[in-house]
């Protein structure tokens, strides 16, 4: 399985190997791009092997040339560990593979469908190369996973019909409510990313009575960079602080224009964290009827609505619980078993063509 260690696919694909292994199977992780920080290389080691390849990321490559080597990657670890199945979490990754193995893709994201939700644009021309990778991946695996129907949807406006596209969604453990809130509003993402929408997030923070406080990184391995000037940064802290600043505001927000799934808004509903989402599809499908929404790219409308929730404990309360309810459908234990079924049709199917 592949992964890397800079945005949510890192949790996304720990998460999930941690419960297939538990399930039976023997994951060997294989990370593309920065290293991970010892504390989170030791965590992965601890129940998997993890390999790390010289090739990075499509979306931290130059060009095409800068990932034709993970192929022979890929090939070595399939044949060195005799691997049943290859998954990787980029679909172009999986172009021009040929693997003597199964090959599942899973979209997270990709180019296109960023930049039509985050600018309403194809990607301009230095980008087309990856969006025409993208494409060839998604044709060559033999199954495509989205993490939403609305991603399923918006990877078919923008690369055609895709018959073999499933959805699976993803997972996070439940974690006990805060019996003691903090009068504080979270915020975690990857705020270089423009998708992430975080200049809205710092004007509504400005109208508030409540502090914003905003966890993640600011500066990207690509040189993309924010910068806040209203709310408290708090900067790349682990993913345990993370999960513990969720659970102890009294609100999470998240103003993304743009987000496959949303892991974050997931992991707050899972600390029973009351939500104030973006109005894009994916939180609707979601979060639709226990999450309060706001326009996205108006910072008024947020900041009235983060008004409006903090001064009403019990809506929160209610908003909060139902919240919880419905993460306790999105557990890890149901995302790999659902994975494994998305394994096994694979695996039917390849037989039946032999």
């Amino acid at each position: 399985m592949t992964l890397d260690a800079v945005g949510g696919v890192w949790q996304y694909a720990l998460g999930l190997a941690q419960q297939l292994q538990a399930l039976g199977d023997f994951v060997v992780l294989a990370g593309l791009g920065p290293e991970p920080e010892p504390c989170d290389r030791r965590e992965a080691e601890a129940f998997s092997t993890l390999e790390w390849l010289a090739s990075p990321p499509d979306w931290l490559a130059a060009d095409e040339q800068a990932v034709a080597g993970l192929g022979d990657e890929l090939d070595r670890l399939v044949r060195g560990y005799a691997i049943d199945l290859v998954q990787v979490n980029e679909p172009g990754q999986a172009a021009h593979l040929e693997l003597s193995c199964p090959l599942v893709a899973v979209s997270h994201s990709c180019i296109a469908t960023w930049f039509q939700a985050v600018r309403g644009t194809p990607p301009p021309n230095e980008w087309t190369w990856q969006q025409g990778r993208t494409g060839v991946g998604l044709k060559r695996a033999d199954l495509v996973v989205a993490p939403s129907f609305s991603h399923r949807g918006a990877l078919r406006a923008c690369y055609g019909l895709l018959p073999r596209l499933a959805v699976v969604y993803n997972a996070a453990t439940n974690f006990a409510p805060s019996g003691n809130r903090n009068d504080t509003v979270f915020a975690a993402g990857r705020w270089w990313d423009e998708g992430k929408n975080g200049h809205v997030l710092d004007q509504a923070a400005a109208l508030v009575e409540w502090p914003v406080l905003a966890a993640g990184a600011t500066v990207g391995p690509n040189g993309s960079c924010m910068t806040f000037e209203n709310l408290i940064a708090l900067g790349p802290i682990t993913h345990a602080e993370v999960l513990s600043l969720a659970g102890r505001s009294g609100l999470f927000v998240s103003p993304s224009l743009y987000e496959p799934f949303g892991l974050g808004a997931l992991e707050a509903a899972a600390a029973g964290t009351p939500l104030l989402l973006a109005d894009i599809p994916t939180y609707r499908e979601l979060w639709g009827d226990v999450a309060a929404f706001f326009a996205p790219r108006d910072h008024q409308a947020l900041a009235a609505q983060i008004n409006r929730l903090t001064q009403d404990e019990a809506l929160r309360r209610r908003m909060g619980a139902a919240a919880r309810q419905r993460a306790r459908r999105l557990t890890y234990q149901r995302q790999a078993v659902s994975m494994r079924r998305a394994y096994d049709s694979v695996e039917a199917v390849r037989i039946g063509r032999s």
